[in-house]
């Protein structure tokens, strides 16, 4: 294709031999494995025992996978439940035959629910620790994975922006976009603002976490994250094209839209409660 604008065209992958290696699979492969290896650095640093990093990382892992399928398509395909019921649980689809399709379609509002009730079982059941405090530390390993999900979308040229001006610094062509969005035009590539986004919170939250007290009250930081996290998402609506259909709609904002709105009230509703959750210093690995 020959043209005056920014193409993004990569190839879907690296071939190893018969099997394809997806650059979204490897973006999360790239999420869990630096979110474990960041994560068993925080439980030294909080001289907590290393048995408990195993069952974290496999809550985790189920948390965001079904939370994030089951909240795609409940919020965008709910159509699914009827019409390829198989497709919701498992990376194949029964519609015009059976054949593997991978997991597509993931929705972060229904991961971090997910999250929230695995994280619960963990911390009651497992670490014996108040939630906050997991939640507090898991924070900063889900800001940086956020990243790393948004980066395997722009990869996949999925979730795009919406048109742009050709004069726009932004302007980029998408040649492998879904035909669900039509003609093929300059895009704002929206998945690397809110990667961006979520990777500068990483940083944020970890300096925090590293050079003042805030995890020793115990919901600050997962409060924080709440807010900028959902912010980030917020805002960059704005820019995206509609994923699928818009079930829930309220005053000219779209579903992501309105799903954050209670996540960042949440946010600061527990940043306001961490001071009765504060733990002495001494007490804060015990």
């Amino acid at each position: 294709m020959e043209t005056e604008f920014k193409i993004w065209d990569p190839k879907k992958g690296i071939s190893l031999g018969p099997v394809m290696l997806h650059f979204y699979s490897l973006m999360f492969i790239f999420a869990f494995g630096l979110g474990y290896v960041i994560m068993a650095r925080i439980f030294k640093i909080d001289n907590v025992d290393e048995k408990f990093l195993e069952p974290l990382f496999t809550w985790t892992l189920i948390g965001t996978i079904l939370g994030a399928r089951l909240g795609h398509v409940i919020f965008y395909q709910p159509e699914l439940f009827k019409e390829d019921f198989l497709s919701v649980f498992l990376p194949i689809s029964t519609r015009g035959g059976l054949h593997f399709t991978g997991f597509s379609g993931l929705a972060s509002h229904g991961a971090t629910i997910a999250l929230i009730f695995t994280t619960l079982y963990y911390s009651f059941k497992i670490i014996k620790k108040n939630p906050f405090w997991v939640y507090d530390r898991i924070g900063i390993v889900v800001a940086l994975g956020g990243a790393f999900v948004r980066m395997g979308n722009f990869f996949n040229s999925e979730i795009i922006g919406k048109p742009v001006d050709s004069s726009s610094p932004f302007a980029i062509l998408f040649p492998q976009q879904s035909s669900e969005y039509g003609v093929t035009i300059p895009r704002y590539p929206s998945q690397l603002f809110e990667a961006v986004g979520y990777f500068c919170l990483f940083v944020l939250l970890w300096f925090l976490y590293r050079k003042t007290d805030k995890k020793y009250q115990q919901g600050w930081l997962f409060g924080l994250f709440f807010i900028i996290l959902w912010a980030v998402r917020f805002f960059v609506e704005f820019l995206k094209e509609p994923q699928g259909d818009e079930f829930i709609q309220f005053a000219g904002l779209n579903t992501g839209q309105v799903l954050s709105i209670p996540f960042m009230i949440s946010g600061f509703l527990i940043m306001i409660y961490s001071k009765k959750f504060k733990l002495p210093k001494e007490e804060a690995a015990a």
